[in-house]
């Protein structure tokens, strides 16, 4: 069973239904798809079709878990694949999940008939429909207008296709090396045997120009070619064995349809690529889609959910699916990889991983991973330090072996703070802290393609990072500078979790030094309008002063900063004029009254407004990042059903077709949200190992974990009545034990192996007392 879709995305939530249930009475493959797999396959819940639509910007393609390549079609859309066009450019090997600029899409691959007359994907693509298309992890299906048919699979390192042709003798398929993407700097394309074209293909972009970086592949055939030839630019030269655009091969169809092709990828160099080729390749397209899938399973299975409907479940496990396509393996077999000094390194005793969008994911994914992935998780931080030590700081959004600077404040911080506080940096705590102390505590030089902490001078000498509208960028990317009041706030955060894990290791001065540091969150509030406000280079308050107004905010306003004090709550609270006071903004902020009578219009008609209308507003954005840990505040002031009452609303934006999606998932940060906020289990503070509690929408969560980090070796969550409307926590008990508290810390975690609800109709005194609140840090 996979998903075939027919729906074309609805704008509400009764207009999904109302779609969802026309296409399940038209089409017997999607109705098998809407019910449960009756031999409890989870993959079968997957739908990889879920934000393709409305700047979801996901993919349907084919990829193994945190795989290095991610197989899939593209429509014409910046960023790859877009669910409402109808033509197919051609399937490329590496795209990311959620981004928000063009990257990737290296050598679209595209199976033709006759003769190969265009060069320019845009010119020879191949129409399709919705009709003739399905997906499930790890295998993508499509019929194109042309009379082929095309499938995708892939292993951790190579992309398998198969096509399936008319009977001619003029089959070809087309291997575009020049086009992607991004903004391709230059390629090369060899025809090695007739089996075989080897490319190498250097590439640069992201939102802007970044440095260069060269991916090398190569692809094999099952059997021989009849014809082949290349091209530079548009022009075609049959019999040529090099070009520097693409190459076509040519099959004799007539009698054996079907054609199959591994093509394996490398970071490294062409060695690496057929290293791969060899340890990877060699399997029949079968046998390689049954692996793929086997994988997911695996991975699916640690969560295990019961109660709630059907459209839940499939949309919770497409979340869970898409938290772990991300990041990526960026190291060979044999453990070489490009380091970000543009070196060959080998990873000895780790895999080494590569895509860092660390603004989006150090709030809810990198938490989620170190969870359900510890071991992956720990591999992922320990090759953040790696890409210190060896290009001499840290990253902030990497993209393969390169920075590309884009979004504001430290988020690596908080991210290996994570890491240590989940204890997953053993025998690494030193190197990492080495790191996060010159990160936190300087600036890059103008030789190094990093920004780091761009306004640091300032904000340790003034204790804010100014507002310097205008100012010329120094390095490709974003600016700090830009978003002064915001990369305050972020830079703040940091320091707070980086004292936490200073104090940890004894190194006491510096912890005491960031503790201060982490109360600066205070320099930019303005006590004239009671909210942040960024502040120029002589420390005037500046911009309007309207709180609904953008200037000096990345991506939001001051209202959905306000709350990204996780650090600092109960001092928050305080300096807004108390829990009353901070109760009557948040229920202003997340028109709770509204919320009360439609829950999910208030969701979609008062909080979301468009895929990237992040600014000026006075309410809750679900869709973007600055807002994720906003309605856990409520666990903050005394009112932890309102936790429950925004979240469950929240939720109801995910869904199971193609504009399912809240947002750009940015490497599975949504998603993971999607999945935490569904079990009832999120990290309030993240960077460090508080986890806040809220009502889970399933009856029974069974959690597997890796005893090697969680010695009980599983969770189970239970809260009997929530399938049935009963929202409201009465009482909790760990392990049989009354628990009051609205928060658990990883150490609890570890060594519990229950936590059972008791829920109700109503509001109950549950988790209202003042010390049952996550508490302040530092």
């Amino acid at each position: 069973m996979r998903w075939t879709q027919r729906i074309r995305g609805a704008g509400t939530v009764a207009a999904a239904v109302a779609l969802l249930g026309a296409a399940l009475t038209a089409s017997p493959t999607a109705r098998a798809a809407a019910a449960t797999a009756p031999d409890g396959r989870l993959t079968d819940l997957v739908n990889p079709f879920i934000g393709t639509q409305n700047e979801g910007n996901t993919y349907p393609g084919a990829a193994v878990p945190f795989g290095m390549v991610q197989f899939s079609p593209d429509t014409g859309h910046n960023t790859g694949y877009d669910y409402a066009q109808n033509h197919i450019r051609g399937f490329s090997l590496v795209h990311l999940s959620g981004v928000g600029c063009g990257l990737g899409g290296d050598l679209p691959v595209l199976p033709t008939t006759g003769d190969v007359t265009e060069t320019d994907y845009a010119k020879y693509q191949a129409e399709f429909s919705h009709d003739d298309e399905q997906a499930s992890p790890g295998y993508y299906k499509v019929g194109l207008g042309t009379g082929v048919e095309a499938e995708l699979t892939a292993t951790a390192r190579t992309g398998v296709q198969r096509y399936t042709f008319p009977a001619t003798d003029k089959a070809n398929v087309l291997l575009n090396a020049g086009q992607s993407l991004h903004r391709t700097v230059s390629t090369k394309v060899e025809v090695l045997d007739n089996r075989t074209v080897r490319t190498a293909i250097t590439g640069s972009g992201f939102c802007q120009d970044t440095k260069p970086y060269t991916v090398y592949t190569i692809t094999r055939f099952d059997r021989p070619f009849t014809a082949y030839g290349t091209w530079d630019g548009s022009t075609v030269t049959s019999g040529a064995k090099t070009g520097t655009g693409g190459a076509y091969v040519r099959f004799d169809t007539t009698k054996d349809r079907t054609v199959e092709a591994t093509t394996a990828l490398s970071y490294v160099d062409a060695h690496g690529a057929g290293l791969n080729l060899r340890a990877e390749g060699g399997r029949s397209f079968d046998q390689v889609r049954d692996a793929a899938r086997r994988a997911w399973e695996e991975r699916l299975d640690d969560v295990r959910v019961q109660g709630g409907g059907d459209t839940l479940r499939r949309t919770f496990y497409s979340s869970l699916y898409r938290s772990f396509l991300a990041p990526n393996i960026g190291s060979d077999v044999d453990g070489r990889y490009t380091g970000w000094d543009q070196r060959i390194h080998r990873a000895t005793g780790f895999t080494y991983y590569q895509n860092w969008s660390l603004w989006d994911t150090y709030r809810t994914q990198s938490q989620l991973l170190s969870l359900l992935a510890p071991r992956e998780a720990r591999d992922m931080a320990i090759s953040v330090i790696r890409i210190d030590e060896e290009s001499g700081w840290l990253p902030k959004w990497g993209y393969g072996t390169v920075e590309t600077n884009i979004m504001t404040g430290d988020p690596v911080t908080p991210f290996l703070t994570n890491a240590y506080q989940q204890g997953l940096l053993k025998g690494w705590e030193e190197r990492a802290y080495r790191a996060l102390k010159k990160n936190a505590d300087g600036v890059p030089p103008s030789d190094s393609p990093a920004v780091g902490r761009e306004a640091n001078k300032e904000y340790i000498a003034d204790g804010f990072a100014p507002y310097i509208k205008g100012r010329p960028h120094a390095k490709p990317g974003d600016s700090d500078y830009d978003h002064g009041a915001s990369a305050t706030l972020e830079y703040a955060l940091s320091d707070a979790m980086l004292a936490e894990m200073a104090r940890d290791l004894g190194h006491d001065a510096d912890a005491a030094r960031y503790a201060a540091r982490a109360q600066n969150y205070r320099k930019i509030f303005d006590p004239s309008t009671g909210f942040f406000r960024a502040r120029d280079a002589s420390g005037a308050f500046t911009g309007p002063a309207d709180p609904a107004q953008s200037e000096g905010f990345h991506e939001g306003t001051s209202w959905q900063y306000q709350w990204l004090v996780p650090q600092d709550l109960p001092g928050m609270v305080s300096l807004i004029g108390g829990k009353q006071a901070a109760d009557d903004r948040l229920d202003s902020f997340f028109a709770y009254d509204q919320l009360l009578q439609d829950p999910a219009k208030t969701a979609r008609e008062v909080w979301v407004n468009g895929p990237y209308d992040y600014y000026n507003a006075d309410k809750y954005n679900p869709q973007n990042e600055p807002d994720l840990i906003a309605p856990y505040t409520y666990l903050s002031t005394g009112q932890p059903w309102k936790t429950t009452d925004v979240v469950h609303a929240a939720l109801t934006l995910f869904t199971d077709t193609p504009t399912g999606m809240t947002g750009n998932d940015d490497l599975g940060t949504m998603s993971a949200w999607n999945v935490l906020s569904s079990i009832g289990v999120f990290p309030v503070q993240p960077g460090y190992d508080t986890w806040g509690l809220s009502t889970p929408v399933f009856e029974r969560v069974d959690l597997t974990l890796d005893r090697r980090y969680y010695p009980r070796g599983s969770l189970t969550i239970t809260a009997p009545g929530t399938s049935d409307g009963d929202r409201y926590i009465q009482s909790a008990r760990v392990d049989g034990s009354p628990y009051g508290r609205t928060y658990l810390t990883t150490d609890a975690l570890r060594h519990m192996t229950s936590l059972a609800f008791t829920v109700g109709a109503r509001p109950s005194a549950w988790g209202t007392a003042a010390e049952d609140g996550p508490p302040a840090l530092n």
